[in-house]
């Protein structure tokens, strides 16, 4: 059976909730107001189109988007990324762990102890509907190299980032 990206986003969306209280350290009755992208019905429940979600790109910085929590507070988050071709992170970690789906786009990579070396052209890449686990704590850097890419990353927060003194041995 092959999995789409939305299969999997749903079943790691389902997950991250039955799991978030007690991930949290302030536990779900904690769990700050979420900011969204299209607000809840009556009955609570979001749906976030495509076009809503567009639109919301087209109104912001057009690099990140929250669908649903804040990442800087405690409880659940979701958050979509866009990296424009040649763009990308260094070296860094986070405090807590963090799902992730490409939706678009091929990602690349580096993990673990390689990625304290700074090299573009030495990372791994990963298509649209690949699914990746980050550690917390867990040394990375990724970018995207010719084309446009998108990435949906759930978490439970506050997440800070910690940048990592790092050698570049090569460019994109």
């Amino acid at each position: 059976m092959r999995l789409t990206p939305a299969s999997l986003l749903g079943c790691t969306l389902g997950i991250l909730l039955a799991a978030a209280p007690s991930l949290s350290a302030q536990g779900r009755g904690q769990q700050a107001p979420p900011q969204l992208v299209t607000p809840a019905d009556a009955e609570g429940f979001i749906i976030v189109t495509p076009e809503a979600l567009a639109a919301s790109f087209r109104t912001g910085t057009g690099r990140q988007r929250l669908l649903y929590g804040n990442p800087s507070q405690p409880g659940l988050y979701v958050i979509q990324l866009v990296w424009e071709p040649g763009s990308g992170s260094t070296p860094h970690t986070h405090n807590e762990a963090r799902l992730i789906n490409v939706l678009e786009g091929t990602w690349y990579v580096s993990t673990g102890e390689a990625a304290r070396h700074y090299d573009p052209a030495n990372t791994i890449p990963v298509t649209a509907g690949t699914f990746i686990y980050e550690p917390a704590d867990g040394i990375h850097y990724d970018l995207s190299k010719d084309e446009r890419v998108v990435v949906q990353i759930m978490g439970v927060g506050p997440v800070r980032t910690t940048g990592i003194p790092h050698d570049t041995l090569s460019t994109r």
